[in-house]
């Protein structure tokens, strides 16, 4: 059998990429109002979390149990699978790597367990690019070598209403959050190195739309991509941008996604972000 691949519910593929691919999904939890759901679950789908942080309800996440990682990895080596690779979110952002690796030593298959150093879409592409490597007959080191290279070079770009979500979530520093805030300016960031940074500040979520736009084709340039625009309860934002990208970078796959609970849960309502992920051999 070939490499088995298994990812977390925070890379948000959409059914009709994850749909034959192989790929096995371990769900991250979420908190909302004090009653914990899979991620994966419809209760805790995007339209629900959205109305919880609208409301100013409280939502939390916590990371999968080793229990969880390690009941996918023993499914995978009951299925046949020889060696098995993981890829999680950034280990920056989440303790799920950590239950990952802890459930690698509690199987008997080799588990390769790789942090992304990313989120939603760069991590959904590398996996997907993984599978297919691993449907090829890759070895499992070629597999978790090509889905870490194709993580970390891909760019996350994302715009939020406010800096209060990832203030509270502990993901941007309390004065940072507090000078935007004064400011009313509307911020664009990026996950560099694993990390929520900020990159640029302007006056309105128009001019912030159009210039999350310009770096986000400034991302593609010489280089053959994949692109998804992820957001969360921001539809119109979201095709509006990818309408534009469209019509800039017409023979490029672009595919529109949302956000699920765990991301929302710390970047609210109103999030657009932009992955640009680089095709690699």
């Amino acid at each position: 059998m070939p490499v088995a691949v298994v990812t977390d519910s925070t890379a948000y593929l959409p059914a009709e990429l994850l749909d034959g691919s192989g790929i096995q999904i371990v769900p991250v939890q979420v908190v909302i109002g004090g009653r914990p759901y899979d991620e994966t679950a419809s209760e805790a789908g995007p339209a629900r979390v959205a109305e919880a942080l609208r409301a100013w309800q409280p939502v939390t996440t916590s990371r999968p149990s080793p229990e969880r990682f390690r009941m996918a990895f023993q499914q995978a080596a009951d299925l046949g699978a020889d060696a098995i690779v993981c890829a999680t979110l950034s280990s920056r952002m989440s303790a799920t790597y950590e239950s990952a690796e802890l459930a690698a030593k509690e199987v008997d298959v080799t588990v390769h367990v790789v942090d992304s150093r990313t989120v939603g879409m760069g991590l959904g592409f590398a996996v997907l690019a993984g599978a297919r490597r691993a449907s090829e007959g890759g070895s499992a080191e070629d597999v978790a070598s090509l889905i870490e290279r194709r993580a970390r070079a891909s760019t996350s770009l994302f715009y939020v209403d406010t800096l209060e979500y990832l203030r509270r979530g502990g993901r941007i520093g309390a004065a940072r959050a507090a000078v935007g805030q004064a400011l009313q300016v509307k911020p664009i960031l990026q996950i560099l190195d694993g990390e929520v940074m900020p990159l640029e500040r302007v006056r309105t979520t128009s001019k912030a739309i159009a210039r999350l736009t310009e770096l986000t084709l400034a991302a593609t340039l010489g280089r053959s991509v994949e692109i998804a625009i992820q957001h969360l309860d921001a539809a119109d934002r979201a095709h509006a941008l990818a309408a534009t990208l469209e019509e800039a970078l017409p023979h490029t796959r672009l595919v529109i996604c949302p956000l699920g609970a765990v991301v929302g849960a710390h970047t609210g309502p109103g999030i657009v972000a932009s992955v640009v992920s680089p095709i690699l051999d």
